[in-house]
């Protein structure tokens, strides 16, 4: 039965949590004392060009003025992450999704990394106040010295132990998260479908199972929970790619992306060929060795894709559905370009490659060269192959159907 909210709570709750924009006047607070370094930076290298012109800066001037300039541009750096990222965390999102200047840190930033850049971020100031006073030690007292030592020590050691205190909470956050949402609804309604039509027609040519190990390590018993959970239609690997088939083929590029480090890299693929040359083998086998890898995959063909993300928008949360598909490290999109997309479903494919831009990776399959996609996205087509393509492995496969041919010899035996 569900729980009914009591209306006084759910009012009261909404209202303390709209107090977090008292937060807000602070970060454009820290905005002014950004502007305030800013000023202090150029007069401080306006003094350093003007005693260098004149003759009377000295070696040991130079350097105690660029680590000054130095340390003011750390501090720079540290309000920003602290202007950026702590108004992303506890205030409201930025948007900057598909921005091409978002920071790195900012995709996956939380209060416990933060916390964590801050520290550094902290110890990394420090030492350059610490090599100020050695390196103008003559006018520097010992006392000063050892407690500079001391202080900056205790940064780092502070920096140390929160770091350290970290990882087991973002990996318990991890796991916690993983039990949650073990698989999407689509991936579980695919799999009884697909066994049902594996146990309906048998393909004479799958070798017979190899008999059941008596045990299974975590980690393989792991990868083959997220390769369950994918949704692949049947499990491609790359060892059984027929490699003789397609007449142009780039084995070395296939080969360096069966090694996943694209996903880490957060980098696309895109295989573009005629039917039947090897996209849809390529991708799945691509993304096995993804789950293998410890990553965390969906799979489906442009069209799923197309209703899924039709269905969130007409529920009024396409931004919840594309937040939720960053769990997944790898996305898979086969089939593009087979039917053209009304000028909605088109802006929804915009969407997803823009959200995921520099934030996650893609693999495509498609039967059409990015030039074409003008034909299938219409006005949306060059900024989502833009996106697309900036960091990303295009690979093309040239030849016949290799079912065509298949069945061609069949019919001539």
């Amino acid at each position: 039965m569900a729980k009914v909210q009591n209306p006084t709570t759910t009012t009261l709750g909404y209202a303390l949590f709209a107090t977090r924009w008292l937060q807000a006047p602070l970060y454009f607070g820290l905005v002014a004392a950004q502007g305030v370094y800013v000023y202090k930076f150029f007069k401080e290298l306006w003094t350093l060009i003007l005693m260098c012109v004149s003759g009377h800066a000295t070696e040991t001037y130079v350097m105690l003025a660029v680590l000054k300039l130095v340390d003011v541009v750390m501090i720079a750096n540290l309000l920003i992450m602290v202007i950026v990222g702590g108004y992303e965390t506890f205030v409201s999102r930025i948007g900057l999704q598909g921005h091409r200047d978002q920071p790195e840190w900012l995709s996956h930033v939380n209060s416990n990394v933060l916390k964590v850049k801050l520290a550094t971020a902290i110890v990394g100031i420090s030492s350059v106040h610490l090599l100020q006073m050695f390196v103008d030690v003559h006018h520097t007292s010992h006392h000063a010295l050892l407690w500079g030592t001391v202080i900056h020590m205790a940064f780092i050691a502070s920096a140390a132990i929160l770091a350290y205190m970290s990882g087991p909470m973002v990996a318990h956050t991890d796991r916690a998260h993983a039990d949650r949402s073990p698989a999407t609804p689509a991936a579980q309604a695919a799999r009884p479908q697909e066994h049902e039509r594996q146990q309906e027609k048998p393909d004479p040519e799958t070798p017979a199972a190899a008999p059941a190990l008596p045990r299974q390590s975590d980690a393989d018993a792991d990868a083959e929970a997220r390769i369950r959970a994918a949704g692949f239609p049947a499990r491609k690997l790359l060892e059984d790619f027929d490699e003789q088939h397609p007449r142009g083929f780039d084995r070395e590029a296939v080969a360096r992306l069966g090694k996943a480090d694209f996903v880490t890299a957060r980098r696309n693929v895109v295989f573009v060929g005629p039917p039947g040359t090897g996209k849809t083998h390529l991708a799945v086998a691509l993304g096995v060795r993804a789950c293998q890898a410890g990553h965390r995959v969906l799979f489906a063909t442009a069209a799923e894709w197309a209703a899924r993300l039709a269905d969130a928008r007409a529920a009024g949360r396409l931004d919840a559905e594309l937040t939720a598909l960053d769990d997944h490290p790898l996305l898979i999109v086969d089939e593009v370009g087979y039917t053209p997309l009304d000028p909605a479903t088109a802006g929804l494919f915009f969407q997803l490659v823009a959200h995921r831009y520099e934030r996650a990776s893609l693999i495509v399959t498609s039967g059409r060269p990015l030039g074409r996609w003008d034909e299938v996205f219409g006005p949306s087509a060059p900024a989502l192959t833009d996106r697309l393509a900036h960091h990303a492995d295009l690979v093309r496969l040239d030849g016949d159907s290799y079912r065509t041919r298949r069945a061609t010899s069949t019919w001539a035996d």
